[in-house]
């Protein structure tokens, strides 16, 4: 069998570049060498050379997060390329990023979501009213950024102008979400037409962190992670169906994974990621091998799924 020529793109210019370049090293790890010969690419620095070598690509990788990866800008350039590659293309990264546009196909979608105000940057903003509207504790992130960049608790109104102001250095438009205090679980979803929802991940910060901030989640041993979830299964068959709900909403293709909130008996979508970790222990992975893939045979899936597109 003739040997895949797969492009692996990780690291770009996003505030989440080394997160993407440890996730490019453990899926080049990963790779079957015996199935694929496997071409690094840093965007930052290697666009010219990707596009230069095109013609001998089968398909690509994206293991970027953030603006100018995840955003659909890339998998713009692969389009014109005649790259396939793994996930969503232009339409559904750049739903997903945005996280104001995708709480409203979420809620069209029949999603409940958290109570929240959009705010765009030279707005006059009413602190005073918004707490008023929302209630405290609030959380305040920018709208396209992943990883819980620029994202903050915010307990008393005092520290809500300080919240915002961080919030807006990275984006022209942030959210302020009532919070809801709950179990912190996360739905993978896997394939093209034909869906599989994967196994609950159920994530606890440790008493440190109030939430699943960037500490949390790329700190080894700062959260625990439980696989499969310790939910009821009523309330696992709910959140898959979300899962894959809301994978359906934001026109995604080849997996995603979705953050949920359980409260009780109520779950709140909060957002969808339509790259999702991809180190071994980052949690669609962890999620994958619940179902039965090795870390190694989830990338050829991914790869297969890409192909399949074509």
């Amino acid at each position: 069998m003739k040997k895949l020529t797969i492009a692996l793109l990780s690291g770009g210019n996003s505030s989440e570049r080394e997160v993407s370049l440890n996730s490019g090293r453990q899926v080049y790890e990963a790779l079957d060498k015996a199935k694929y010969n496997v071409l690094n690419y840093d965007p930052k620095s290697d666009l010219k050379q990707l596009v230069n070598d095109a013609d001998k690509i089968d398909a690509a990788l994206i293991i970027l997060h953030g603006p100018n990866g995840e955003d659909g800008t890339v998998q713009g350039l692969l389009d014109l390329l005649g790259i396939p590659y793994q996930g969503a293309g232009v339409l559904g990264s750049a739903l997903a990023m945005n996280k104001w546009v995708a709480k409203q196909l979420f809620e069209k979608a029949g999603l409940p979501v958290p109570p929240y105000i959009a705010l765009k940057r030279g707005e006059r903003l009413d602190t005073e009213s918004i707490v008023q509207q929302l209630d405290l504790p609030l959380v305040v992130k920018p709208a396209s950024a992943g990883s819980s960049v620029g994202m903050s608790l915010v307990r008393k109104a005092a520290d809500l102008p300080a919240a915002l102001t961080e919030a807006f250095q990275h984006g022209p438009v942030i959210l302020v979400e009532k919070y809801i205090r709950g179990i912190e679980i996360t739905g993978g979803v896997l394939g093209n037409d034909d869906l599989a929802a994967l196994p609950l991940i159920e994530i606890i910060p440790d008493s440190s962190h109030d939430f699943f901030d960037y500490e949390a989640k790329y700190v080894a041993g700062v959260s625990q992670e439980i696989c499969p979830a310790r939910v009821e299964p009523a309330v696992t068959q709910k959140a898959q169906h979300y899962a894959v709900t809301a994978h359906k909403a934001l026109h995604c293709r080849g997996y995603s994974r979705t953050d949920m909130i359980v409260d009780q008996n109520e779950i709140y979508v909060l957002e969808t990621n339509t790259i999702p970790g991809m180190t071994r222990t980052s949690l669609f992975p962890q999620a994958a091998q619940k179902a039965g893939y090795s870390f190694s045979q989830l990338m050829d899936r991914l790869i297969e799924l890409s192909l399949e597109e074509q």
